[in-house]
């Protein structure tokens, strides 16, 4: 029997929208790697800080990215990005970072470096037998995967997510760094065409798995 067809999925979303969560669960529900591209930009942002590049230097920027190597380990089911093999601290989850990572996200050459590296995961999921990936961020579905098998979009009220990030313990900017995702030139945060638009103000993270997977699990095989 031939094996299940390897499946794409891409979750779209502003901060706290509930991608990450959802996206384990799916991964775990469903043989997939995990990819949260978020994470990678914060990686990124926090190397470049640690370094002294201001995300306005764009001559020490250019000379820094090309200097970057960047790989993939597996933790669990996620894939983790190494930088000059090593893996993100707890700094990359920290206010600074959290100020400075839409500056740095809006640099094309920024974005550049990493669409191939995320693109990248699918032969890393192929290689360690997942039967796909979920990957989550804000350009997934408009430009990483624009043809991924499943395309969705998650929102909520900004106060809402506020609330949720205050209840992780974290401080961030949403309504902030949605206006400089949203307004960037580069692969801005916007809802693919197609996508399935799900609205998570109101309900609980079991009930977003659900209407997602309902839809997964109903692909022919």
């Amino acid at each position: 029997m031939a094996p299940p067809p390897f499946i794409i999925i891409a979750i779209d979303g502003g901060a706290a929208s509930g991608k990450s969560s959802s996206s384990r669960i799916l991964a775990e529900r469903f043989n997939l790697l995990h990819v949260d591209t978020g994470s990678f930009y914060r990686h990124l942002t926090a190397e470049l800080l640690r370094l002294g590049v201001a995300h306005t230097d764009g001559a020490s920027l250019h000379r820094t990215l090309a200097g970057l190597q960047l790989t993939t380990r597996l933790n669990g089911r996620s894939a983790q990005m190494l930088v000059g093999g090593e893996p993100a601290g707890g700094e990359i989850r920290g206010q600074n970072v959290n100020e400075q990572v839409s500056h740095y996200a809006a640099i094309p050459e920024v974005r550049q470096v990493l669409l191939a590296y995320q693109r990248g995961q699918v032969a890393v999921a192929k290689h360690h037998g997942f039967r796909g990936l979920v990957m989550e961020g804000r350009d997934i579905g408009s430009v990483i995967f624009p043809q991924a098998d499943f395309r969705f979009y998650l929102h909520a009220d900004p106060a809402e997510r506020a609330r949720r990030r205050a209840q992780e313990g974290q401080q961030d900017s949403i309504a902030e760094r949605d206006r400089l995702d949203s307004s960037r030139k580069a692969s801005p945060l916007v809802v693919p065409v197609g996508a399935t638009d799900i609205d998570s103000t109101h309900l609980t993270l079991e009930q977003v798995v659900e209407k997602m997977g309902a839809m997964i699990a109903a692909r022919p095989a």
